[in-house]
Order: C-alpha cells, then structure tokens, then sequence
C-alpha cells in the first residue's frame, strides 16, 4: 500500500508541475528536478533509491521507443553523417576528457575515471526534446539533437562495461572493439528481426486495442534479446521504433494509429515529468554520502566543477572541428549558429544516474563519482537548459512557422485532392448514385478549401464558409447529444446502445477541421519555399505586378457574390476569388485563358500557386 500511494503521489506531482512549467513557459526538467531536491529535503518524504534496473528496463525502453516512432527515418538518412560523429565520435571524445580531469584530481585508477567518462558523455534525449519543443529551434538542431539522443547512450553503455571489466583486469583494446561491433551491430540486427515480426502481426491485426496492446510490448520485445545476446538493447529499441514508425501508414490501420499515437504521447508525459523528479529527489542521499566520504571537501568542489567544465567545453570542441570539416567536403551548408547551437544543448538526465549506479559497490570512491554524475547532470539542467533559449534569440534562430507549415499543408492537400479525385472519377460506376460521388467531391473541396482559407486574412469580419461550417455543425452536435443524454437519463434505452451512437458523435466532432486563430504568425510576409520541384511555370512567373483591381472581384460584384479571399493572376493582373468563394473565379479564369501562376494578394502573404503543375512557390 505504501509503494502504491507513493507513486500514485509522485506521478500527480510530477503531472502538476510540468503542467505549471508549460503554463508559465520554464523549462520541465529544470523544475522538476529542483522540485525534488527540495522534496528531497522535508522530513516527511521517504528517502528515495532508483534502482538502475528500474531505469534501464523500466524507463529506458520506452522513453526511446517513443522518440523513435515519431523519428524520420528519410531525415536520419540525410543526417547520418553528423548523427555519427556525436553519437559515437563525440561521445567517446567526452569519455576520455572527463576521464583525463577525474584521474588528475581524485585517487582512482584510469579504468574507474572512464567509467565515469561513459556516465556522464551522453546527453538525454528527454531533457533535449523537452527543450527544444518549448523554445522552437530549426527542425534540422532538432532532428540532429533528437536523433543523436537516441543513439549516444548506446555507445555510452559499451563504454562503461567495458571500463568496469578493466578495472576488474577483464579487458582489452581489442576486446573493447569488438564488444562494440557486436553491440551496435547486434542491436541493429535484433530490432529489425523484431520490427519485422511485429510489420507481420500489424498486418492481420485491425483491432485497434490489440494494436496498441502489440506497441506497448514493442520496446521491450526489442530490448530484452537484445541485451540477452550481450547487444545493445537501446540500437534494437531505436531501431525497432523507428521502421515501425515509418511504415505505420502501410501496415496499421488508421484508428489503430490514431490510438497508438495518443497512448505513447501520454505515456511519454507520465514518464518524462516521474524521471525528472526522481532525480531531484536523489540529491539529499548522494549528497550526504559524498560530503562524509573521507575526501577532502575541497578537493571535492574542484572536482565537480572541473567534471562539469570538461563536459561542457568537450561538446563544442568536438562540434566545431567536425562542422568544418563537413562544410569543407561540401556534405553540410548550415550556418555557424546551427553547430553553436547543437554545442550547447548538451543536457544530461535519466540515463547518467542510472548509468553510476551501475558501477560496483567496491568502486574507489563510488560516493564522490555518484556526486559527480549529479553534479553534471543537474549542472547541464540549470546552465545549458535555462540559457539555451537566450542563445538561440541571440542568434536570430526561428523555429518552424506555424503560417508557413499551414501554407506547405494546403499545397500537399490540394496535391492529395487532386489524386482522391482521380480515384474517385476511377473508381465510380454507372450504379453509383450521382449524389454520393457529389457528396464525396464536395466533401474533398471543402477540407481542401479549409486548409487554403487558413491562410487568408479578410480585412472584414466575415467567417469563411468552412469557418461557418465548423460552428454550426458543432452547435448541431451539441444539440444531438444533449438529446441523447436526456434519453440516456430518462432510462428508456439500453446503455450499450446509447454509447455507440456518443461514441459516434465523439468522433464526427473530433473530425471537424479545427484550428486556433492565436497561432498564426503575421509578424513577417507568408512566404513559400523559391520553387518546390522544378516549375518551368514559377520560374517564369513575375512574383509582381501591377493588378488591375486590387481590392474587388469584378466579376463577384456583377454578379452579387460575396468573396472570401483575392488572388491576382500574374500573367495579366486580373483579380478574381479564391476556390472557397461561391464565384471560384481564379480557377475559372485560368480555365478560360490558361494562365498558369497567380499569386495571392491577401495581406501579410506572398506565395504563388502554379496551376499547371500544381504546385507551390
């Protein structure tokens, strides 16, 4: 009963702060962590000990497996190069530099400083992650700091146990070699045999709650053989996750991906807010057991600092030498600021304090290293992870544009109608009702139309017609379940019934195409990428000209419409309505005169449409 009510308290704190930390915009793990050192402070809070057990089996595999699912494997590819040097390069670079410092100033021999070297190296996937979501990086830092996340502990495991066997006089350089060979690549091999037997069960499975059932087995399917043939259970995990991540589309069905999806992202939160505390509430006890080690305390403080220190100057040391050599071999065209940035987010969390524990308890000075795990890793929380958004705005980085994303979004769904229309004309008979294949049509112009109107700003107060669609289908189905609820009440129906027909109406109202006005970004023009693909069109195009009426449709007024947004043709000036006014005057001009680029004149946007090849610049 009492471990029940304790976690049952540990994951209600940890809900509540991170959801504070998101309130008030601060950095989660820095508040989480200093949470629990000072929970870990009040008389009524139990002494806690994590196991590394408990983190290694329990928390590891699906921290990684979540991360990995939603990983790109196309952008893993074009990164491999850099992913590499850090996960493998970079973090043996670090082992050895911390190792170097801990020999120089404590009484332990070189195997037992590189074993702490392997503690320490690897930076944590949770702690970047959750910090780079918060303040908005580039995508391509946070794929790089994603990705390198998931594969560094690896190499950091096969250092530590290759240390420990040396300091027990069980090691050699070569041995040590192969003992990575066979972790990455048995790691590798185990999770895409697991990855595929699992691709060979999705396929028969369609049964959403038994899917996600499988998912849930998935990181530790991976992991345990893994670690079973002396491999590398987080390679078998990451690699697991991220095949089965990409070919989701094929081989789940779509509610069974919409489940998965919100199962992991909770699991993820649940999981991400416990570790963080749990390491906060460690700090009393490694505290007290460094301070009366018998060391000097001096000489302690000058350790952690300088422990700290060799962590944080090894990144960059590392970083700079190799993005110039990319930039040298003509494999990288980023700029300065994009490895200034991945040098400082080298935040360290769940895995180095896991790691230390690992380490036998008739380790030299097996307090003081504890100590200096800590120090690292809550050193790296409270500089690297409370500066790094200071570092990104000094640097004029922008993360993703929300306006952009949604610009990108409506051209891939104008690209997918287009293709859902083929099928359809494809796919109709002779027997099929003209006012299902109307239905079907409609439905498909009116969620590509939403995505187009999204972008617009009307400079009046008129709701588009999707917008309108939205509020009063909504206010429909406020009134079907209030009506269903009166019946449920009233007893007069059987109660499975009454859930299938809410659970109907649930679903139809999470499938209203809804968005938050308070995202879109209008602090610069909407602007496409130059040219997506090569469009002979949009080269050729002006991306200016002087419009022949530039704030009417002429012929919506003939005609007594209403438009909803303008687009100006670039071959002739013409103004006409977008495809979500009742006119769709653009399209019909370029119909009569095969003009094929226009250009939207809505203000605060500057992106052209090429009607030919549909496609977007």
């Amino acid at each position: 009963m009492h471990v029940a009510i304790g976690l049952v308290v540990l994951v209600a704190s940890a809900a509540a702060l991170a959801a504070l930390a998101r309130r008030f915009g601060v950095s989660e793990p820095l508040v989480l962590t200093l949470a629990g050192v000072a929970a870990s402070y009040l008389p009524f809070v139990p002494e806690v000990h994590l196991e590394p057990e408990v983190v290694l089996l329990g928390l590891l595999p699906p921290l990684l497996y979540t991360a990995a699912i939603r990983t790109s494997l196309v952008d893993f590819r074009a990164n491999i190069g850099t992913i590499a040097s850090l996960s493998v390069g970079l973090v043996l670079f670090s082992t050895f530099a911390v190792a170097g410092v801990v020999w120089w100033l404590l009484p332990v021999p070189f195997a037992v400083a590189v074993a702490l070297g392997a503690v320490v190296a690897p930076p944590d996937a949770v702690a970047a992650t959750a910090v780079a979501r918060r303040i908005g990086m580039p995508r391509r830092i946070v794929t790089i700091l994603e990705d390198e996340s998931l594969f560094n502990d690896a190499t950091a495991l096969v250092a530590l146990r290759t240390a420990i066997a040396a300091s027990a006089g069980a090691a050699s350089v070569w041995g040590a070699g192969g003992n990575f060979l066979l972790a990455a690549g048995g790691g590798a091999l185990v999770g895409i045999a697991v990855a595929g037997a699992l691709a060979m069960l999705r396929r028969r499975i369609t049964d959403p709650v038994l899917d996600t059932t499988l998912s849930f087995l998935a990181p530790f399917a991976a992991y345990l053989p893994a670690e079973g043939i002396h491999a590398s259970g987080v390679i078998a995990v990451v690699t697991c996750g991220m095949i089965l991540g990409h070919g989701a589309p094929v081989w789940q069905s779509a509610a069974s991906r919409i489940a998965e999806r919100t199962n992991w992202r909770t699991i993820q939160f649940i999981l991400e807010s416990s570790v963080f505390l749990i390491i906060g509430l460690q700090v009393r006890a490694i505290l007290e057991g460094a301070w009366g080690s018998g060391l000097d305390h001096t000489t302690l403080i000058v350790s952690a600092i300088a422990v700290l220190l060799a962590v944080m100057v090894a990144r960059p040391l590392w970083i700079f030498p190799w993005s110039l050599l990319f930039q040298r071999l003509g494999r990288s065209t980023t700029p300065l600021s994009y490895p200034t940035v991945v040098s400082w987010a080298g935040m360290r969390g769940v895995v180095t304090l896991a790691a230390v524990l690992l380490l036998p308890e008739n380790t030299p000075q097996l307090p003081v290293l504890k100590l200096l795990a800590l120090v690292v890793v809550a050193g790296t929380l409270l500089l690297q992870g409370t500066s790094l958004p200071w570092l990104v705005r000094l640097l004029r980085l922008r993360g993703p544009s929300r306006s952009e994303d949604a610009l990108q979004k409506a051209t891939l769904l104008t690209q997918a109608g287009t293709a859902g229309m083929a099928a359809l004309d494809a796919a109709a008979g002779p027997d099929t009702p003209p006012q299902v294949v109307q239905s079907l049509r409609d439905r498909l112009t009116w969620r590509t139309n939403a995505a187009w109107e999204r972008l617009g700003r009307a400079e009046s107060e008129q709701r588009t017609p999707t917008a309108e669609y939205r509020r009063l289908r909504l206010e429909m189905l406020r009134a079907e379940r209030e009506t269903v609820l009166r019946v449920r009440d009233s007893g007069g129906m059987d109660y499975e019934i009454l859930q299938h027909v809410l659970a109907r109406l649930d679903l139809e109202e999470s499938m209203i195409d809804r968005f938050d006005e308070t995202e879109e970004e209008r602090g610069e023009p909407l602007a496409a990428p130059a040219v997506i693909d090569d469009c002979e069109h949009l080269r050729a195009a002006p991306l200016l000209r002087e419009p022949t009426e530039p704030d009417r449709c002429d012929e919506c007024v003939a005609e007594g419409l209403t438009w909803v947004h303008l687009r100006m043709c670039l071959s002739c000036g013409h103004i006409a309505c977008c495809d979500s006014s009742p006119g769709n005057h653009a399209t019909k001009h370029h119909a009569a005169t095969a003009h094929p680029v226009m250009r939207s004149v809505e203000p605060g946007e500057a992106w052209r449409w090429c009607y030919v090849d549909e496609l977007l610049g």
